[in-house]
């Protein structure tokens, strides 16, 4: 049993966070403050601080120079409503300061309480771990990805994959499809490759003659995947005015074929996926709210690839033994190379480091073990990114400095909504307008 301080001056927030550890099993106090923490810390150990970044009397990171100061080192997850405002945190903290998002999931807590789980299906390949058949990682963000696939896995409910292009979504879905162990098959459409007038023959099907070369009968991708999984891929980039159909295939779990009128049961868990945020989502009418509700039964944010490098080096390895597999080679990697592959950020994330790989293996001598990397790891589209990425955190500046710049950026971000600015950073609206006030700033935002 752990004995825990939660400092954030969100009480909704708080309190659902103390419904969940207590729920753990572990003892939980409260502090709104700077103030309030140190009070706590006069007379008291803990064991572990869950501490928000932004609070109403300075920032959160201040308390870590108290802690110090007086002698006391309990573990510390800083807790932060932006990925942004995470990997900010993460360069200039200790790395063993760990780091939470909101909103918080009782997995996310469980995690950081307690540890990772080991996820029980796991299939080994050349020594390297293939969980579920497919993912390949070790890091802590991998298991608690493996933990959430065993969870839904029991379920029938619906899933949303959510993450950046490259980084395993339509892997992750045939994980979740291979750990529910079901009769049916795994069938995958891409939604943003269909045109507005194909997307009905796809996803339901349609009769003979139903539309100009209609020359036979087709089940659509519903039918297909009976008793089974379909991976609706990009199914953010389906036209908002095709949206209603789905949305009553979801509810009534029946199709009707174009130009046919007999509803046709049909039995799937659905998986679909997107690259874009739930801000794109919320705010540029993507994808009807209904509709989101049903296929995000169950999110899940697969991490990008920066977020776990200490995953690359299996990655790398899996990568080149499937290729000496298939063209009887013997490569293998350096210490040194694996290293320069590490400190990459691929931007691309798994789907570019295994394009590199391949690319590497292709300008290899095959009569020798020795591969060769390119000079430059930067594909075309990763220069044009890092050309258009924010500075990153500069040696010398303050805490303020940066929490300074994170307000500003995400105001200008929200055209100065200081309501949905505040929901960013994962502070209360009260406290964005302290940190205002403290910088002078607040004028510009009126």
């Amino acid at each position: 049993m752990l004995n825990i301080l939660l400092v954030d001056d969100d009480v909704e927030f708080s309190d659902v966070v103390c419904h969940i550890v207590e729920f753990l099993g572990h003892n939980i106090n409260t502090a709104t403050s700077l103030k309030e923490a140190h009070q706590w810390f006069e007379n008291n150990t803990f064991d572990h601080v869950l501490l928000d970044f932004m609070l109403p009397d300075g920032s959160g990171l201040h308390l870590l120079d108290h802690l110090k100061m007086i002698g006391q080192s309990p573990k510390i997850t800083l807790i932060s409503g932006h990925p942004s405002v995470k990997g900010i945190l993460a360069e200039m903290c200790e790395p063993n300061v760990g780091h939470l998002l909101k909103p918080l999931q009782r997995e996310d807590l469980e995690l950081v309480l307690n540890g990772p789980k080991k996820a029980v299906k796991k299939a080994k390949s050349s020594g390297i771990t293939r969980h579920f058949g497919g993912l390949i990682g070790e890091s802590e963000v991998m298991h608690k990805l493996y933990n959430m696939i065993e969870r839904v896995a029991k379920t029938n409910a619906n899933v949303m994959l959510m993450g950046e292009s490259g980084a395993g979504k339509e892997v992750v879905a045939q994980a979740i499809h291979n750990a529910s162990q079901c009769e049916g098959p795994l069938v995958a459409s891409n939604c943003g490759a269909l045109s507005k007038e194909l997307i009905g023959s796809e996803l339901f099907g349609h009769e003979k003659g139903a539309f100009t070369g209609a020359i036979a009968r087709k089940e659509g991708v519903f039918e297909q995947s009976n008793n089974g999984t379909l991976f609706l891929d990009e199914v953010t980039e389906m036209p908002i005015d095709m949206q209603p159909n789905l949305l009553r295939v979801l509810e009534t779990k029946k199709v009707t074929r174009v130009g046919g009128n007999r509803e046709i049961p049909t039995n799937c868990r659905v998986i679909s996926a997107t690259n874009r945020s739930l801000t794109d989502l919320a705010q540029n009418n993507i994808i009807r709210e209904d509709i989101y509700f049903r296929l995000a039964v169950f999110p899940i944010d697969i991490p990008p690839l920066r977020d776990r490098k200490e995953d690359i080096p299996l990655l790398a390895k899996a990568f080149l033994d499937q290729l000496n597999d298939e063209n009887g080679t013997a490569f293998s990697w350096t210490p040194a190379q694996l290293k320069e592959l590490q400190s990459y950020e691929w931007p691309g994330n798994v789907r570019e480091i295994r394009h590199a790989i391949h690319r590497a293996f292709i300008m290899s001598d095959p009569q020798t073990s020795d591969i060769i990397l390119p000079e430059n790891l930067e594909s075309p589209f990763s220069r044009v990114n890092n050309q258009a990425a924010d500075k990153p955190v500069s040696a010398g500046q303050t805490i303020e400095e940066v929490e300074k710049e994170l307000i500003h950026a995400t105001l200008d971000k929200v055209q100065g909504n200081k309501t949905l600015a505040a929901q960013m950073l994962g502070i209360s609206t009260k406290t964005l307008y302290n940190r205002l006030n403290a910088y002078g700033g607040i004028g510009e935002y009126k």
